[in-house]
């Protein structure tokens, strides 16, 4: 008798839904060390994001303290936020490693 091959293992393709797409999408423009520098960004809608997903996600990003949001004309929004001050961002992040089961904010 021959040795049974074992079946290769099926890598899960998980599909991420249109809210986490969008909020990956903010987030990594947002944390892009270029935007960091400018301490602004300028967030452009795209089609393939539903009316629902965007209003989420802006509603998430409007209700973050220390983002000032301008819904321009042709649906970009900028975002600018202050430099924080270095207390400031140690205290954050130890406010964040405190609370692991804090969402994040968008």
């Amino acid at each position: 008798m021959g040795k049974q091959q074992k079946a290769p293992k099926q890598h899960e393709r998980v599909e991420l839904t249109g809210v986490e797409r969008l909020s990956l999408r903010v987030s990594n423009m947002i944390n892009h060390p270029i935007a960091q520098l400018q301490r602004w960004v300028m967030i452009h809608r795209l089609d393939t994001d539903g009316d629902r997903e965007w209003d989420e996600v802006m509603g998430l990003l409007v209700e973050t303290d220390g983002l000032e949001m301008t819904f321009n004309d042709d649906e970009s929004v900028t975002v600018r936020w202050e430099k924080l001050e270095d207390d400031d961002c140690v205290k954050e992040a130890v406010d964040v490693f405190e609370q692991d089961d804090r969402e994040a904010p968008f």
